[in-house]
């Protein structure tokens, strides 16, 4: 079984919201994948998600309540065999904490990833407004979906 592991600074916005994308399209299709999430920072660690975040989630029949922050640690290039940075400063991050080339090859920002676009973001909505909570929603969602597709696990529709 194949393990996704998305990645943000805190742990409370873009990666819960992949996290949970992710394990919403898992049941859906039945695929047979382990997902998870984690923050390169330690600010939040066994935190819910932020209030604004796990709001929108559940406007789209999504419950991120039950997810805990939790911080990226080194054994994360082990056990994981995708890891999907949010943004290049995390994917930075993770980089400078890889002790070789196959943990550093496990490391790909997620939107350059799934759409083969340069230095494609996930923007941080932290100190934005309720759309900009809801812009990083559909565009995570749908990235999810395109990541199931081009992993095999899911076909083209």
């Amino acid at each position: 079984m194949q393990k996704i592991l998305f990645v943000c600074l805190g742990n409370i916005c873009r990666s819960p919201v992949a996290e949970g994308a992710a394990l919403h399209l898992k049941h859906k299709h039945g695929i047979d994948v382990f997902i998870d999430s984690a923050g390169t920072a330690g600010y939040h660690i066994g935190e819910a998600p932020d209030r604004r975040t796990v709001a929108n989630a559940r406007r789209h029949g999504l419950d991120l309540s039950v997810l805990r922050a939790r911080q990226f640690v080194v054994s994360d290039f082990e056990q994981f065999d995708h890891i999907f940075a949010m943004d290049v400063s995390n994917y930075n991050n993770m980089m400078r904490l890889a002790s070789n080339n196959a943990q550093k090859e496990k490391v790909k920002l997620f939107l350059e990833f799934v759409y083969n676009e340069m230095g494609m973001e996930v923007p941080d909505p932290y100190y934005g407004t309720e759309s900009d909570f809801e812009h990083v929603f559909s565009l995570v969602y749908k990235a999810c979906e395109d990541m199931f597709r081009k992993l095999g696990y899911i076909g083209a529709e």
